[in-house]
């Protein structure tokens, strides 16, 4: 399974170039770090289940997305952002796929988005996967315990949220990070760009974002790992939380 292209950091000339081709995202949330403190997740998932599972994706806001502080106060409707308002489309159709992704990883350092991309036979089966299991639940480890994170996967989005506020909120909750996948690259570059935004900077780091990112894909894209998003959405009364917690080699508690 091929990984998410890691972002490194790059030479001043080349971050320049991908400066000219890509359209500046402005964000001015500064990133706060939540103290560590462990979540206790609640087994019973027969009283998660109660909740209604949000049928209407777009409940949870327009998907595209950026920053906005209006997060920090109340839930506010995320903006959409096509591929067409962050990239010259026309400028690099003609370029390698590698190229196009060392540009999409070069423009997102430092911005205080996630920037990434994979194979279209990768993006695929995740989008086939997701449309037969849409929910997930992943422990976010914080020092000395976790909280856990819930998952909603309706490709080309996945939206991120604390599983305790979902259960106090349902539709309503906040959403902590949002992923859009971009396909306009699959068919003539074998490539699928990927972007990801922080909405809740209280609740979540960007490091702790891209370490959701590249966890839940791993879920829906290894076939051992899948069979727990399986049963976790088909099999609910044997689904256990402490398996999740093995595949990820994390305690216990």
């Amino acid at each position: 399974m091929q990984r998410l292209t890691s972002r490194i950091l790059r030479t001043a000339a080349s971050y320049s170039t991908s400066t000219t081709l890509l359209n500046h995202a402005s964000s001015s949330c500064v990133v706060q770090k939540q103290s560590s403190r462990a979540l206790s997740f609640q087994p019973n998932l027969r009283k998660l289940q109660e909740i209604a599972i949000p049928g209407d994706f777009v409940k949870w806001g327009s998907l595209g997305f950026f920053r906005t502080s209006r997060f920090a106060t109340g839930f506010a409707p995320l903006q959409p952002k096509p591929l067409d308002s962050i990239m010259d489309i026309e400028r690099v159709k003609d370029r390698s796929a590698e190229d196009i992704a060392s540009i999409w990883d070069d423009y997102h350092l430092g911005r205080g988005h996630i920037g990434a991309s994979m194979k279209a036979n990768l993006y695929y089966l995740l989008e086939q996967r997701a449309a037969d299991c849409r929910y997930f639940v992943i422990p976010l480890w914080r020092g000395s315990g976790y909280t856990t994170m819930f998952a909603q996967v309706q490709m080309p989005h996945i939206i991120f949220t604390g599983l305790e506020d979902y259960k106090a909120r349902g539709t309503q909750a906040t959403p902590y990070f949002t992923v859009s996948f971009h396909k306009e690259f699959a068919e003539s570059k074998d490539l699928v760009l990927v972007r990801g935004d922080v909405v809740f900077t209280s609740k979540l780091s960007d490091k702790e974002a891209e370490w959701l990112l590249e966890t839940v894909q791993s879920f829906y894209l290894n076939d051992m790992r899948y069979k727990l998003v399986e049963r976790f959405n088909k099999e609910t009364h044997d689904f256990e939380f402490k398996d999740v917690l093995q595949a990820l080699d994390m305690p216990t508690l």
